[in-house]
This record gives structure tokens, sequence and C-alpha cells, in this order.
């Protein structure tokens, strides 16, 4: 039996009078792609933000590689394994490509990166670096400024950015979104290629992407989920396709 990396437990959120996070149950196994799907207004932002710490539940328990997290900092959650992409691209347009990673891989690792310093004094951070990028198809783009990098390729330099946190669960905030079709099918490779060696939690609307890659999908609506399996079985279900999908029941 795999284990699991992350559990939420009766997990419980409101502002004011209005519940994001309504006694949400959710685990994610190691190896797997959960992917995370529901409307706009669903609650899935506030999810996302209290699995990574930038927002707090007021009830329940988040459990991350076996250790209570629910009331650590971000960045402490970061340190044990848990690394997030944005839904809004965040990179530095000014550096490059291999600069953004190898920024990321000097705050993992605490070691003191200088631009101003012959490159061979970083080459273990560049060495790093320079394979998160081959991991996603930027090889090619480590010496260009990330301002300049096409949106798709924006995606998968956060991704990268990522990976240079040496994750146990990458949480994926709708990196299709905003990509042209040609982009989605590049991440939708990219992303393939990662579920070999990483295990994922993915939020995303994109449904030929979600149903591409998921493992299993949790349906979110209200702040509950209604409905978790393999993705054929949560295809077929008429809660589904009546409050996601847009069928009749």
């Amino acid at each position: 039996m795999r284990r699991t990396v992350l559990r939420l437990e009766h997990l419980y959120k409101a502002f004011g009078a209005l519940p994001v996070a309504d006694g949400v149950n959710l685990t994610v196994l190691a190896g797997e792609t959960h992917a995370i799907i529901g409307p706009n207004g669903a609650g899935k932002t506030s999810l996302i933000n209290q699995i990574c710490g930038a927002l707090l539940p007021d009830a329940g328990r988040i459990t991350f590689d076996g250790r209570d997290v629910t009331q650590l900092s971000t960045a402490a959650r970061a340190q044990l394994g848990l690394a997030r992409s944005f839904q809004i691209t965040q990179v530095l347009a000014r550096f490059t490509a291999l600069e953004n990673v190898a920024l990321a891989v000097q705050a993992r690792s605490g070691s003191s990166f200088r631009f101003w310093r012959p490159a061979d004094a970083e080459a273990p951070l560049n060495r790093i670096a320079s394979r998160c990028l081959a991991t996603v198809g930027l090889a090619a783009r480590a010496d260009t400024l990330a301002g300049v990098l096409s949106h798709g390729e924006k995606r998968r330099l956060e991704i990268a950015l990522a990976l240079a946190q040496a994750p146990k669960l990458l949480l994926l905030d709708e990196p299709m979104a905003g990509a042209g079709s040609e982009e989605t099918q590049a991440l939708v490779a990219t992303l393939k290629a990662l579920k070999r060696r990483h295990t994922m939690l993915l939020i995303e609307h994109d449904m030929a992407a979600v149903f591409a890659l998921a493992d299993r999908i949790s349906v979110l609506v209200a702040g509950r989920i209604i409905a978790s399996g393999k993705p054929r079985a949560v295809r077929a279900n008429r809660a589904v396709r009546a409050a996601y999908l847009g069928e009749a029941p």
C-alpha cells in the first residue's frame, strides 16, 4: 500500500458567515497525481492556500509526510518539501531562466549566491538549476531573460522553480491558466514526464488536461468535496455532472 503524503482532516475555514472549506477530507498518495476541480468560487484557492500555509484553517488538521503542519508557516512547509507553483506567473523578469532557478536552489540550500562572482564559483547551484531546466524542456533557454520567455515557457520555468526545492509534493495551482493550445500541450507533456518521479496535487480548470494527467480527481463545490475517485468514475458521477460539468443530473 502506498503511503499518504498529504492528508486533510475535517478542514474548515470561513470568511465571516461564508464557509470556503466545509469539512474537507482529502488524501494524496505517494506517486500519484491528484487533481482538484470545481467551479469558480468553489473554494479551490482558499484550500490550496491552507495546504501551503498562506492561510490557516479555523478547524481541522493538515498532515504532510507524516507530520502535523496545520500551524506551520509557508516557509517551514517548503523546507519540509512542499513546493507550490502559482496561478499568476511569478518569475524574476530581469534575471535569466538559469538565474531564477539558481536562486530557488540557493534558498533551499542556504548557500551564498552572488551574481557578480565568477560563474564557476556557483557551479553546484548552476548544475542543479540546469538539471531542473532540462527536466521541463528549457535547457536551450537557460541564458534567456525570464521576461522575454513566452507565457508557456514562463509556466514551465515556474515548475522548474518548484523542482529546485527538491519537493516531496508539487502543488500546482492552475499551471495551464492563460496558455494557448500548443503551450497547454507542451505543459501537459512536461507534467506527464514528471508523473514518473513526483507526487503532484493539481488545481486546474482545463478538463482535457485534468483527465490526461490525473490518477484521482476530487470535486470541490461550495467548500465541500462532493466526489473523489478515478477519472472515469468522477466523469460519470451524476452530482459532478450537475454541479460542475453543466449537465442535467
